[in-house]
């Protein structure tokens, strides 16, 4: 029977922690989860018919076999990286696949163009693009880049800032005319109220901020879907300056409640550990930087003014 081909990618997983006596410390080295690394390993022993490590609470230490194939492994692995910076240094431009998830709202109206333009000037790189709302894994998913939007969880990812992104709320002059313009944000509780995804209605309001309660008419994890509803008069919207401004620009919404800063979020670039040091998405990143921040050309000029001077010397 003719011997399966060993995954180059089982037996680096094998080394790392081989390396470094850890399965956590090997999957965050390599940019994938633990289980899809654990499962690489037990791949690579099942397929040589050998057990390589010893599995304790301390940690994972190579068996006698595990020692003597780590030994020979590390070699062809670290000839193989070799032999791939010669090819690196020899090619100049930037090529490649590059994996990319982003929101849908965000993704279709700003990111769209901006990737048309990055793909006419790097012919070479291919892009594979995923719009959608929810928050990827992306070592699970194969992703080498996300775009996301808000405050960032901690976790092994990699991730820089593009630009900050502001929010505005938002109500038709006809809903304003039937139900009154809020002067302070405790005069939402008495609106009908449009709330995006799970947003908290937080303003700042002298020098601490406060959290208000609304009772939402409509839900939808859609901005878009939720400024058409503004527009036709059902009530107070807050969404981000991103979706908010054409509307608001073209007189069919206005802002309300301009005096109460909102919390400020930013658009970032998330990428995991390896894929963070590939010059195609280098060359993406800084594309995004440069044509986005440091202040986006979404937002109107008071908005930045506003958010600014609400900031305060201590809010981050």
């Amino acid at each position: 029977m003719e011997r399966s081909a060993t995954d180059l990618v089982d037996v680096l997983a094998f080394v790392r922690v081989a390396e470094t006596g850890s399965f956590a410390r090997a999957a965050e080295r390599m940019g994938l989860s633990k289980p899809v690394l654990s499962r690489r390993v037990a791949r690579l022993e099942e397929q040589l018919g050998a057990r390589l490590l010893t599995r304790s609470a301390r940690g994972a230490q190579p068996t006698d076999i595990g020692e003597a194939y780590y030994a020979r492994a590390a070699n062809i692995l670290a000839e193989l990286e070799a032999a791939e910076e010669v090819v690196a240094e020899a090619v100049t431009q930037i090529a490649g696949p590059i994996r990319l998830t982003a929101p849908l709202s965000f993704g279709i109206t700003h990111l769209a163009p901006a990737l048309a333009d990055f793909a006419a000037a790097h012919p070479r790189v291919e892009l594979d693009i995923s719009l959608e709302d929810r928050t990827v894994d992306l070592t699970e998913g194969g992703y080498d880049l996300a775009v996301r939007i808000g405050r960032l969880k901690d976790s092994a990812l990699i991730a820089r800032r593009i630009a900050p992104i502001r929010k505005a709320v938002v109500a038709s002059p006809d809903y304003l005319a039937r139900r009154g313009r809020p002067e302070q944000p405790a005069d939402v509780a008495g609106h009908d109220v449009l709330l995006y995804a799970h947003e908290q209605w937080r303003f700042r309001v002298g020098g601490r901020w406060e959290t208000v309660r609304v009772s939402p008419v409509m839900r939808g994890n859609n901005g878009d879907m939720l400024l058409a509803a503004a527009v036709r008069g059902l009530g107070l919207v807050m969404l981000p300056s991103f979706i908010a401004a054409p509307a608001i620009e073209a007189g069919k919404v206005e802002v309300v409640l301009r005096d109460y800063p909102l919390d400020e979020g930013a658009l970032h670039a998330v990428m995991p550990p390896g894929r963070a040091t590939t010059a195609r998405v280098r060359a993406l990143v800084d594309f995004l930087v440069e044509r986005f921040g440091p202040e986006p050309a979404w937002d109107p000029c008071w908005l930045a003014q506003e958010a600014d001077a609400g900031r305060g010397p201590t809010k981050r």
